[in-house]
């Protein structure tokens, strides 16, 4: 079995990569390493999507995940793959290695039906008391690494990219983007940690594919031709970083707890995982030239139980956002720094029931008229869960609304614990406002989702 997962390794390009910042030693001789006790579990995951305006099938997708875990040389690893099998393919991706993707992160294969590749494979290790070096424990290899608790949109947890295949609508844990890194917390005192990530993986958000239903096409995002414009538009090979030392990625979080509050101070020295779509006319078409540019984010998150209720809010500044603009005499594109901000309110006043609020706001500085997008913009969220019939079901919705475009989404759900390793649910994405705002640009691709998970 370890041969075979070698092999993939290999071909998918990790082995070198491992190899040469050190990871997780030499790949080619792991089958002739004594892993002893191997721990194995797997989960199955089939959604069937059905498009509520076309009456068709959107996907119909099986994924698996395999998982194994042990030690090695005293040190705990886990490897998990992912294996996706559509029997649609209407959501892409139609390449079998988007560009966003470095080498070794890519899934050794992928395209619109099926995916094979490596999700997670990591080491988790700790050093004590050591003559020379400070306490601290370690995790090195593919992993997610999550900062900030807020639901449906994200400030903070912006540290691995996102797949948006299907928008926002997948789960975070399964949209996220592993990607290599070394991650070591340091104690400092009792309550308190640092947490030092460095990521040399040139990895960033996969965007839904033209032609595929979750496609992006409102201004604030990408450009969009004017009314009566007549010029073709041409896009060309993104200026993609690929140096894996000038090019790393660098994340700080101090963590502390304090009177009752869990308070972290936050720190991302990163590539914006969107391209800049820089634009220029060139006679009868318009060029655009993604590029993708560094950033800043400094912020920080504060958390306090209170009662029966949880007070939550996060904070983030971006030094440098690059958005759409309406002329094109400066490419196409405007930068501001940007103030994101949550602030969430839960209540759990009733057994088995939670009420959740949020209030996210993104405030632009040194604003000019010619950028797409509102200067202070404003997004509520309201979420509404129940157990019952001990806590074998569970019904859920989420409604999140912009004020600036008056658009939206509500998500309601319905599961049941049917069997201990057996879920089985039915749920629905419902879109609606104008086609210019961020989630009326989906009003036609309401669907109604079934599904189960197995675990083994």
């Amino acid at each position: 079995m370890f041969s075979a997962i070698r092999n993939l390794v290999v071909r998918s390009g990790v082995s070198g990569f491992a190899c040469g910042i050190g990871l997780l030693g030499c790949v080619s001789s792991v089958s002739a390493v004594d892993l002893g006790d191997v721990d194995f579990s797997a989960t199955w995951e089939q959604e069937w999507a059905i498009d509520m305006d076309q009456g068709k099938s959107q996907k119909f997708e099986a994924q698996i995940e395999p998982q194994w875990q042990g030690n090695w040389l005293k040190q705990r690893w886990t490897l998990r793959l992912r294996v996706r099998a559509d029997g649609v393919g209407n959501l892409g991706p139609a390449t079998h290695m988007p560009f966003a993707y470095s080498g070794a992160t890519a899934p050794a294969y992928q395209n619109k039906r099926f995916e094979l590749g490596i999700r997670e494979w990591f080491v988790d290790g700790a050093l004590y008391s050591h003559k020379f070096l400070p306490d601290m424990e370690w995790r090195l290899g593919k992993q997610q690494v999550v900062w900030g608790q807020a639901d449906g949109l994200k400030v903070l947890d912006v540290v691995n990219p996102q797949r948006y295949r299907e928008f926002i609508l997948d789960e975070f844990e399964d949209a996220r983007i592993p990607t290599w890194m070394t991650n070591v917390i340091f104690p400092i005192g009792e309550d308190s940690t640092l947490q030092v990530l460095w990521i040399p993986d040139t990895t960033y958000h996969e965007l839904a594919e033209p032609g595929t239903p979750f496609q992006v096409t409102t201004p604030e995002e990408v450009p969009v031709p004017a009314p009566g414009e007549q010029r073709q538009i041409r896009l060309s090979e993104p200026d993609k970083p690929g140096h894996l030392l000038e090019d790393s990625e660098l994340g700080l979080r101090f963590s502390t707890f304090t009177a009752g509050w869990d308070l972290t101070l936050n720190y991302l020295y990163h590539y914006q995982d969107v391209p800049v779509w820089f634009q220029q006319i060139q006679r009868n078409q318009i060029l655009i030239s993604p590029e993708y540019k560094r950033n800043h984010l400094i912020g920080g998150s504060a958390s306090n139980a209170l009662g029966d209720f949880t007070l939550r809010a996060e904070v983030g500044y971006r030094t440098d956002r690059y958005l759409t603009a309406t002329r094109s005499a400066t490419g196409g594109i405007n930068k501001h720094p940007e103030l994101s901000s949550v602030l969430g309110l839960d209540w759990q006043g009733v057994s088995d029931t939670l009420i959740s609020a949020q209030w996210f706001q993104r405030y632009l500085f040194n604003y000019r008229d010619t950028t797409v997008r509102d200067q202070f913009d404003q997004t509520f969220s309201f979420l509404v869960r129940s157990d019952f019939v001990n806590q074998t079901w569970r019904a859920e919705i989420l409604a999140l609304h912009s004020i600036n475009n008056n658009d939206g989404l509500i998500r309601p759900k319905v599961s049941h614990e049917l069997l201990s390793e057996l879920k089985i649910w039915a749920g629905a994405d419902v879109f609606y406002g104008s086609r210019q705002g961020l989630y009326g640009q989906f009003s036609e691709r309401d669907r109604i989702l079934v599904g189960f998970e197995l675990g083994f």
